[in-house]
């Protein structure tokens, strides 16, 4: 690869002794895709139950257990809560499954949970895109993030915007 590539200085790329790892600009646009896929859809559910905030977050699967909380809430991934309230819940869909094939009364509890369930449709949501675009700022272009002041600074919405002094956008070559 060449020199022209790396992001960091090649000792910040592996630890001491360790394999090197290699970050390129499509590993970041995949990671800024996702990040503003999914604090989309936490807004939409959000907006469909009416409420601003939530209380706690957990994160689940093979997802939920290797990522930082506090990177998650930095970037803007999912809302912003006190990092004590973001919780990592494993493979909870595996687990629930054993569940609910060992225990008759789990088994009827969810049969009765699942009658309480809204589906919603983020892929012909009209708002996904609006919230989309929002949410592809970091942390994001307009909700706040208030918790996240407490712990870091957060970049200014209008380094997003580019452009030169006069409002025109530079013209890329």
């Amino acid at each position: 690869m060449p020199s022209c590539c790396w992001a960091t200085p090649p000792a910040r790329l592996h630890a001491p002794g360790g394999a090197l790892i290699t970050v390129i600009q499509r590993d970041i646009r995949a990671i800024h895709l996702a990040k503003s896929a999914l604090y989309a859809g936490a807004r939409l559910l959000m907006d469909e139950m009416g409420v601003d905030t939530v209380d706690r977050v957990a994160l689940v699967g093979a997802f939920g257990a290797h990522i930082s909380a506090k990177h998650a809430v930095i970037l803007g991934m999912i809302p912003d809560v006190p990092l004590d309230k973001v919780t990592s819940a494993g493979n909870a869909a595996g687990t629930g499954a054993r569940i609910a094939l060992c225990s008759l009364a789990a088994r009827a509890g969810i049969g009765r949970v699942v009658h309480q369930i809204t589906k919603v449709e983020t892929a012909i949501e009209p708002r996904v895109k609006e919230l989309f675009f929002a949410a592809s700022a970091i942390p994001h272009n307009t909700d706040p993030f208030d918790e996240l002041a407490k712990i870091a600074t957060s970049p200014d919405v209008a380094v997003n915007t580019g452009g030169d002094r006069e409002g025109r956008r530079r013209r890329r070559r």
